[in-house]
């Protein structure tokens, strides 16, 4: 049994990212969730009903941090995320790629401190960052590390995927559809002699 535990800047990165390898020892951290989706406010209600969808289908488990999306600050982070590695002791973790997106490069840079040699932490083996459609198709430029190159492959069930996907309908946008996670399922799938892949960066390896 793997434990995995995916940080995800907001309700639906997971899925996008790493919905192929999420099953019932996974773990999803959703860092916070937008103005119009707080707690308070009727839209919460069907984010919170579509991250429990999708738990359901997948079998896994979450739990959401009381940040507001656009104003995650990375030292507040830092320390809910050892508190989740102290406490989940995963076999793997997986990061968001940073890019454009100001919350995926805070809960990057948030999550590298967490991960840290430091004899009060528990050491994850196993460092993953996942790509996120938004860099496929808009990386800056060569040399940044927005720019993402895959060197880890995990053949994955792409219709599992897209149905995990579609059960966050209200986060289905044009520019992150199901027919562009099926296309660059296909093209990472060709990279590794595959049907369909996702693809993942090592930041860690340790046997």
């Amino acid at each position: 049994m793997t434990k995995k535990l995916i940080l995800a800047p907001h309700i639906d990165d997971d899925v996008l990212g790493c919905g192929g390898i999420m099953d019932k020892n996974t773990h999803v951290v959703y860092c916070g969730m937008d103005e119009q989706h707080l707690p308070e406010r009727p839209a919460a209600a069907v984010r919170l009903q579509e991250a429990a969808a999708a738990a359901e289908y997948a079998g896994h488990q979450y739990s959401i941090l009381n940040n507001q999306v656009n104003y995650y600050k990375v030292q507040s982070l830092i320390q809910a995320f050892e508190s989740s590695i102290l406490q989940l002791k995963p076999d793997h973790i997986y990061l968001p790629q940073p890019s454009y997106n100001q919350d995926h490069r805070v809960v990057y840079e948030a999550a590298i401190t967490a991960l840290r040699p430091h004899d009060k932490n528990f050491f994850v083996k196993k460092a993953f960052v996942y790509e996120q459609p938004h860099t496929f198709l808009w990386a800056q430029r060569p040399g940044r590390i927005d720019v993402f190159e895959p060197n880890y492959f995990v053949p994955i069930d792409i219709d599992h995927k897209v149905k995990l996907y579609n059960l966050m309908g209200s986060q289905v946008r044009s520019f992150r559809s199901p027919e562009i996670l099926r296309s660059m399922a296909h093209l990472r799938g060709h990279q590794c002699n595959s049907a369909y892949a996702e693809a993942y960066g090592i930041l860690r390896w340790v046997e």
